[in-house]
């Protein structure tokens, strides 16, 4: 039942949009796992996916599931390449890891125009910038 399974509370990881590059001939932008804890996670999963509405019409990106490993403490790990197209919808992040044999979970959400430059910040770990959901 739901209620047999414990409620681990996920805190000091984040999902970060980082952007890496900017030139003349575009923008690179890339999506980070930022472990802060003093442990390892295990067994990182994060699905991802894009969803909303662009001119009018309906879109859904693919669903796409990354195997991460393991993240060393004070660590952090590439999830994947990000095209600014996207950042008009919601971009759901669905993170999956182990501490000591216990599961925890966390879905991050980027509402739609939110990976702007007002929200960016310099990135702990990474030191660039990026809007990070802890």
């Amino acid at each position: 039942m739901k209620k047999d399974i414990p409620e681990n509370r996920v805190e000091d990881i984040g999902i970060t949009v980082v952007l890496e590059s900017d030139s003349p001939q575009g923008r690179s932008w890339n999506v980070y796992l930022i472990n802060l804890k003093n442990v390892a996670i295990e067994t990182v999963l994060v699905s991802s996916k894009g969803y909303g509405t662009k001119n009018g019409v309906e879109v859904k990106t693919s669903i796409l599931r990354h195997s991460i490993g393991d993240v060393s403490s004070k660590g952090y790990a590439k999830i994947e390449a990000i095209d600014e197209q996207v950042f008009g919808l919601t971009n759901e992040y669905l993170l999956s890891y182990y501490i000591d044999k216990q599961i925890f979970d966390k879905k991050y959400i980027f509402v739609p125009e939110s990976i702007v430059e007002t929200n960016m910040v310099r990135i702990p770990l990474l030191n660039k910038p990026g809007v990070l959901i802890l």
